[in-house]
């Protein structure tokens, strides 16, 4: 009776952990399985939630975490990348957590961080090609489909938020410069928003053009939403993480490019099932 005692209190722990400022509403959480630091990150920003520091710092503390994994990679300390990597989600997940403790949301911080994501998906890609003696080709290819499979999961769950009042400080259709909050310089909102256009409109475009309608769905279902995050980014760090400790390192691009094939019935689905409204 204890055991289930426990077990029940883990739970309600857990889902406890889920709906803390989420950025989707205690209706539409669903199993993230790119969200696995979201416990973690809850920690950190309800602990630093008081101080002076910011989530534009935990954002420049991802990207030393991201340095530290490529340079792991190139010294062949596999284990050390790996666990850099997940801290890099970790706190790729507080930045955000503890924007939306402090009630400061920020555009400054959303495209850094889109920034800093792009430019070190491929720096770990190619330091991985590197060790592999990969070509540059199948590193960009590689690169290509790794971008385009978070794109999709980002538009789903991007539009999931809007459609049900979650989370909006992330647009569904990045075409404009938005009006920089209070706390905020226009001048380097304007000129992120610049940079993270030029490095992800390739990839915006291609998914809209895939699913142009997919905005009209209010709502997704939870079990598609889970599949679909297999897609985020910090799922994919996690594989390539734990690729690289069990020795799989020259496996990590073919297998990123291969993983690719869920893509198109993951769009199928959403195009001739959920039409418009609807929800199965």
């Amino acid at each position: 009776m204890s055991s289930y005692r426990q077990i029940t209190k883990f739970c309600h722990y857990l889902w406890y952990q889920l709906n803390f400022m989420s950025k989707l509403n205690s209706d539409n959480i669903f199993i993230d399985f790119s969200d696995y630091g979201r416990p973690v990150a809850n920690f950190i920003a309800e602990h630093l939630k008081s101080t002076k520091i910011t989530a534009i710092h935990i954002t420049m503390m991802f990207g030393i975490s991201g340095i530290l994994a490529i340079y792991s990679i190139f010294i062949h300390s596999f284990w050390a990348a790996g666990v850099f990597l997940i801290v890099k989600s970790i706190l790729d997940a507080a930045d955000g957590q503890l924007a939306r403790a402090k009630a400061k949301p920020s555009f400054t911080g959303r495209y850094l961080d889109s920034i800093f994501d792009w430019v070190l998906n491929f720096a770990f890609l190619y330091s991985i090609g590197l060790q592999t003696n990969t070509s540059i080709g199948l590193i960009l290819i590689g690169f290509f489909c790794m971008q385009t499979q978070c794109t999709l999961y980002n538009y789903y769950h991007v539009i999931l938020r809007h459609s049900t009042l979650g989370e909006m400080t992330s647009k569904i259709f990045e075409t404009k410069i938005p009006i920089a909050y209070p706390e905020e310089n226009q001048k380097t909102v304007n000129f992120l928003f610049k940079c993270y256009r030029l490095l992800y409109y390739v990839f915006d475009e291609l998914i809209y053009q895939l699913d142009p309608l997919a905005y009209k769905t209010i709502r997704f279902p939870k079990w598609f939403m889970s599949i679909v995050s297999l897609y985020g980014l910090g799922f994919q760090l996690l594989l390539i993480a734990a690729f690289l400790v069990l020795g799989w390192i020259g496996n990590i691009i073919p297998f990123i490019i291969g993983y690719t094939v869920l893509l198109p019935l993951l769009v199928l689905i959403r195009r001739y099932c959920f039409i418009h409204n609807n929800e199965i």
